[in-house]
């Protein structure tokens, strides 16, 4: 790569380099963009430190998601199983606490399920050789159902305070589900950027086949890639449902596109356009001051479902834009 690198006209070189400037300019001045105006709009309400930090825990458990999505994209694949897998551990981990299970067992169960579910979109995609959109495509759907049909299509309540407290407690102001999400970024952020594992995923999402002729155990690492994505779903689904205090079969099936948007949107910000954990959260910035924002000035929810369409085009426009070849 290095050496096509050296072989290309300094103009062309120039140009690529001016649409990756646009594009990571691009997300950046939409962020702060969206700051000014819904500051300017309603600046009693929007430009708060409490706002600020409801924003926070409003993304707290969807940043969790994309956290799991960006390995997964590192890799060079996408995972749309992960709202519904949210969903339906969180079905599961309310049926159990209802039935008297622990609470450590009920933690432990519902990553196991998310682990497990993580192993088999791995298995489908590493050693059978489906598309990644074909088989979590698949996935998601059985896990919705599943969440449906353990719930009978209704909200599960009564859940044990102890267990609502680990999604509603503060300490020193500050939610614990963002010091959740703080602690699962950093693990990764460390993974991605300063181990073996890290450089091997991006190595297979660059070039597969390269990175297995120098060694890398291509199928494995895609499938410890899918691992990490099922088990931050299951984390982020046991968190909701502890926030939320109940139950629903359909509680996380929103976060699959926004976390894939929010990956899309940091890709821009990486010189070497490729997921990283920073543009990750700063793509999640947009995506929940634009929900915000939109709430606060009491915008009509199917609008914002249309506006969330449009950041989906924009930010894999985006991307394009930031891998623009040479």
């Amino acid at each position: 790569m290095s050496s096509h690198a050296d072989v290309t006209p300094a103009p062309k070189r120039a140009g690529r380099d001016l649409y990756r400037r646009v594009a990571q300019l691009g997300t950046l001045l939409g962020l702060v963009a969206l700051l000014l105006l819904f500051t300017a709009l309603r600046p009693e309400v929007f430009a708060t430190p409490e706002n600020g930090i409801n924003i926070l825990e409003q993304l707290a458990v969807l940043a969790i998601v994309a956290i799991g999505q960006t390995v997964v994209m590192a890799v060079g694949d996408f995972d749309l199983s992960v709202g519904s897998l949210a969903s339906l551990v969180g079905v599961v981990a309310a049926g159990q606490l209802l039935a008297g299970r622990p609470i450590v067992l009920v933690v432990a169960l519902a990553l196991a399920i998310g682990l497990a579910a993580g192993l088999f979109n791995g298995f489908l995609v590493s050693y059978l050789g489906l598309s990644a959109f074909i088989a979590t495509l698949a996935t998601m759907t059985a896990f919705s159902g599943l969440a449906l049909l353990l719930s009978n299509g209704t909200t599960i309540f009564g859940l044990p305070p102890a267990f609502v407290n680990l999604g509603q407690e503060r300490v020193g102001g500050i939610p614990l589900v963002v010091l959740y999400a703080v602690v699962v970024g950093a693990v990764v952020w460390f993974t991605l950027s300063k181990t073996t594992l890290g450089r091997s995923w991006y190595a297979v999402g660059g070039n597969a086949e390269a990175a297995r002729l120098s060694g890398v155990n291509a199928r494995l690492v895609r499938l410890l890639a899918f691992c990490v994505s099922g088990a931050s779903a299951a984390l982020a689904g046991t968190i909701l449902t502890a926030r939320l205090a109940s139950g629903h079969p359909t509680a996380g099936d929103a976060m699959m596109l926004n976390s894939i948007a929010a990956v899309f949107l940091g890709i821009t910000l990486s010189r070497a356009a490729v997921p990283t954990i920073g543009g990750t959260l700063v793509g999640l910035g947009i995506v929940g001051v634009l929900n915000n924002g939109l709430n606060i000035v009491q915008v009509n929810s199917y609008v914002q479902q249309v506006l969330t369409g449009l950041i989906i085009i924009l930010a894999v426009s985006l991307s394009r834009l930031s891998r623009r070849p040479s």
